[in-house]
């Protein structure tokens, strides 16, 4: 009986061996088995690589962040205005002026070649001394303004400044804005112009609105912090505007995101998408140029996370791809073994009947 059993287990055995003196080695096979090797340790090292790599899976979600605040990070270049005439402003949908925000703006002083000669700090979106100005480029008020400002006579200072910038202008500085602005999570706008100066000033200066060349470089612009795979659509923008002058608008539709690492991390951010306008000064205009960014918020949020693929599918894969190639070299040994044969056996019979 214990033979019996011993036999039927042998009869399983799906790897039979043969006797050491029937094995015959060839340089052929030597051959096979060493490609063969260099295939499946190319193979094995692609399905590690494979295995350890990620991937990302997207999912939406209604948005229930509320309370929080939004970060734009800003870097631009405006190479044809002096800082001195440039001003920051943000506005949300409440029509709030947001001033009382902490905020972290610069602006750099450039000369003609784009190198930096100064730096300034903004500590407020809205300068102080210009906050009945800044929005009030209407019609009505314009006319107005203007009319009381021609009556008062300029201060020492004033002209002080307008000589100073009217320099600037000519020697060709320009001005570089980079920081954050944290402002409300609601639909607002931001914009970067000449609005901070009084009009009568700002005539003084430029002559007139055609003249106020908001020719910009968009180095950056962006909602967040950034993750693998974002794509800011308004990074390295370029508007150069040559004898015109106008207004930019971009509308952007800011998109709240979650990246979640493979170690559990969580970033926060936002995505946006951005259709942009542009409006030419017209003669009859009473509105002066800036750049405008007006933003709102969807109402759905996206949360990518990493995840990779499980230990079992590796074994899976690597199984089937180094079964698989030593089954093919094994039968490439073959093919080669018959083929040798087949050429020596002609010249062996041949060599027999001499």
């Amino acid at each position: 009986m214990g033979v019996t059993l011993k036999q039927v287990i042998k009869n399983l055995d799906a790897f039979p061996r043969a006797e050491e003196h029937l094995l015959h080695k060839t340089q052929s096979g030597a051959l096979v088995s060493v490609i063969g090797i260099v295939i499946m340790a190319t193979l094995f090292l692609h399905e590690l690589g494979y295995y350890l790599s990620t991937y990302t899976v997207h999912q939406m979600s209604v948005d229930l962040k509320r309370g929080e605040n939004l970060p734009i990070h800003i870097n631009m270049t405006f190479p044809s205005l002096p800082c001195d005439v440039l001003s920051v402003d943000a506005i949300d949908m409440s029509g709030k002026h947001e001033v009382d925000l902490d905020t972290n703006i610069w602006k750099l002083r450039l000369n003609s070649y784009g190198h930096i000669i100064g730096t300034e700090y903004i500590s407020d979106l809205v300068e102080k001394e210009h906050t009945h100005h800044k929005h009030d480029h209407d019609k009505d008020h314009h006319e107005d303004s203007e009319q009381k400002i021609h009556l008062q006579t300029l201060d020492e200072s004033t002209e002080n400044t307008i000589k100073k910038v009217k320099q600037a202008l000519t020697d060709g500085e320009g001005c570089r804005v980079y920081g954050t602005l944290d402002v409300q999570r609601v639909a607002g706008n931001f914009h970067i112009s000449v609005h901070g100066l009084n009009i009568y000033v700002a005539q003084m200066i430029f002559g007139g609105a055609k003249n106020v060349n908001v020719s910009h470089i968009i180095h950056d612009l962006s909602f967040g912090p950034e993750y693998p795979g974002i794509h800011n659509p308004l990074d390295d923008t370029t508007r150069i505007l040559h004898d015109t002058s106008g207004t930019f608008k971009y509308y952007i539709k800011v998109v709240p995101t979650e990246y979640r690492y493979i170690s559990k991390e969580v970033v926060p951010t936002n995505q946006f998408s951005v259709t942009e306008y542009f409006s030419p000064m017209k003669d009859h205009d009473r509105t002066w140029p800036a750049v405008y960014f007006l933003y709102d918020l969807s109402p759905i949020t996206v949360t990518i996370k990493e995840e990779r693929r499980s230990f079992l599918h590796f074994i899976t894969r690597l199984c089937a791809v180094l079964g698989g190639t030593f089954a093919v070299t094994g039968m490439l040994d073959r093919w080669m073994y018959r083929l040798m044969e087949t050429i020596t056996e002609p010249k062996a019979k041949t060599s027999v009947s001499r």
